[in-house]
């Protein structure tokens, strides 16, 4: 079914948009809301009379995802967390982290919007992330990952190496005699 958009759509489109959507979909859900309306030749009069309006509203968005985009290009993501000394995380860098650290930073920007390479980082680092912005446009936003090594975790390392360098040191001994009665 043939309709036009009233406003803004997720994954259907934009305002003055014409699309076609499953008649259920439009009965249902766009219509009940007053998202959408049938295509009909009153109806497309009607949003010709308000193309410079939409266009305008367009027009702004791509404004400001431009701005955006240098802003969230400029702040460089560090973040802190739980590691081991081989440099792997305690955990994942995920795009809620990310959201998060932009929400602390004053920015609202949607988890589905963030794309993280391999979609988490699992490792201590300096990555590239793509933040989508509007129309097909998208920020690459640096990503700093430093580890955060507890006192805990220095205590284990410490008590697993004194247990390896033990265990090697048993090893040894016990494998030298073996050698000499092999050359009897």
């Amino acid at each position: 079914m043939k309709v036009i958009l009233n406003d803004d759509v997720k994954h259907v489109g934009e305002m003055g948009d014409v699309k076609n959507v499953a008649m259920g979909y439009f009965r249902n859900y766009l219509f009940p809301r007053g998202l959408a309306v049938p295509c009909t030749d009153e109806a497309m009069a009607y949003f010709e009379t308000k193309k410079e309006e939409i266009e305008a509203r367009k027009e702004q968005k791509r404004k400001d995802s431009a701005s955006l985009k240098d802003k969230l290009e400029a702040l460089e993501v560090k973040l802190e967390m739980p590691a081991g000394s081989n440099g792997k995380l305690f955990g994942a860098v995920t795009a809620v982290t990310v959201m998060n650290f932009y929400a602390q930073n004053g920015f609202e920007i949607e988890r589905k919007k963030i794309e993280i390479p391999g979609s988490s980082i699992k490792t201590i680092g300096t990555y590239t992330a793509k933040v989508h912005l509007y129309e097909g446009s998208y920020a690459e936003v640096k990503i700093v990952v430093a580890g955060q090594v507890s006192e805990e975790t220095k205590k284990l390392e410490a008590k697993k190496a004194a247990a390896e360098k033990k265990a090697s040191e048993e090893k040894k001994p016990a494998e030298e005699p073996k050698a000499e009665e092999k050359a009897e």
